[in-house]
């Protein structure tokens, strides 16, 4: 099962689409989950996903904007979506029945 930083970055990725780079990553995850985290802390994260094959990347095509350089893509596998899933399904069992306040959100 994937640890929090994990599913928030699979979570991030349904969102996104196949054409996520760790920037619009990062934007998405600041936005949505209120986290801010390092370039360095996410490549990790998404290097340690792709090894568990619940994430997969390819190099993009160099960029005049980006001086020639080429930006890594992401995207989620059917494997990670399904681990996302599972691991939502598990906290939703694990929180029915207490009074956490997201009623009224």
């Amino acid at each position: 099962m994937p640890g929090e930083l994990e599913q928030l970055v699979l979570l991030a990725l349904m969102r996104l689409g196949p054409e996520a780079d760790a920037g619009a990553i990062a934007g998405e995850l600041r936005r949505r989950a209120e986290r801010r985290v390092l370039l360095a802390t996410l490549h990790r994260t998404l290097a340690r996903l792709e090894s568990k094959r619940l994430v997969t990347s390819r190099m993009g095509e160099p960029t005049a904007r980006r001086g020639g350089r080429r930006r890594r893509h992401y995207a989620i596998t059917q494997a990670g979506r399904e681990s996302a899933v599972s691991s939502l399904d598990a906290i939703r069992r694990l929180a029915s029945g207490l009074e956490l306040g997201w009623e009224a959100r």
